[in-house]
């Protein structure tokens, strides 16, 4: 099948945080299926990096996904190069602490907020105004969430919660967007990605030994996901966060 001839052909997809692992995943698998895509990221070099291997649909611009500037730019960017935006994947998140809550700096934890939930809130609210589901095929929202929103996450704790929040916000838009736009989320357990190998370091088989899958995620089995719900073949799917955890949570595992 032809870029041409794909289930996402003629749409525009814009990826937030896809400069690597998930989101570039999800950028890749995107373009795969047809889609024009605009990936953002803090970092211009990676970006530059994975569009050149994206093709000629692809487009990038940086900076931080909290700050307004940039988010118009890449709005102004979308509308000037595709002139039209169908799909909005809110990948861009943080985790920059590590150990128990109740020694959290606090100012930490309101950046973790700022970016994960108010940030894919912000992002959602900016892509409606710039015609998100004006479109005859509607529009899409995936959100990325994790099974730390779920169960206790000792460690990360504070990103759990924040992944929590994803969660209900993707259930309360869902309602208030439809049926113009679907908003659904995925929910993965642990990816090797770098956020991942800071995490578990040298404890990989064993953390993988608690999933029915025999094994820890790859962004690949993300981004199938993603572009699942981004397809008309989930056209009656809205307000679900997808687990997507090699049956870690049915096992009773811990994130």
């Amino acid at each position: 099948m032809s870029d041409a001839d794909g289930l996402l052909a003629g749409r525009t997809a814009l990826v937030t945080g896809a400069s690597r692992g998930i989101g570039l995943a999800i950028a890749q698998r995107l373009v795969a299926d047809g889609a024009s895509v605009c990936v953002t990221a803090r970092r211009s070099e990676p970006l530059e990096e994975a569009v050149a291997g994206l093709g000629g649909r692809a487009i990038w611009v940086a900076g931080s996904a909290d700050d307004p500037e940039h988010r118009r730019e890449v709005f102004e960017r979308i509308t000037a190069e595709f002139g039209r935006l169908d799909i909005l994947v809110n990948n861009a998140g943080i985790n920059p602490v590590y150990g128990p809550l109740v020694d959290l700096d606090l100012d930490a934890a309101r950046k973790i907020l700022e970016v994960n939930v108010i940030g894919t809130l912000a992002w959602t609210q900016e892509s409606v105004r710039a015609g998100l589901g004006s479109q005859v095929t509607g529009g899409v929202v995936v959100n990325l969430s994790s099974v730390t929103g779920e169960v206790s996450s000792p460690g990360i704790g504070w990103y759990g919660v924040s992944k929590a929040a994803v969660s209900h916000l993707t259930r309360t838009l869902s309602v208030e967007l439809a049926p113009r736009i679907r908003v659904n989320a995925v929910a993965p357990a642990v990816v090797k990605t770098r956020f991942a190998r800071a995490l578990y370091e040298g404890r990989e088989e064993e953390v993988a030994s608690a999933y029915p899958m025999g094994r820890l995620g790859a962004p690949e089995d993300v981004a199938d996901a993603v572009a699942y719900l981004c397809s008309d073949g989930s056209a009656w799917i809205t307000g679900q966060v997808l687990n997507v955890d090699g049956g870690l949570l049915n096992a009773g595992g811990t994130a």
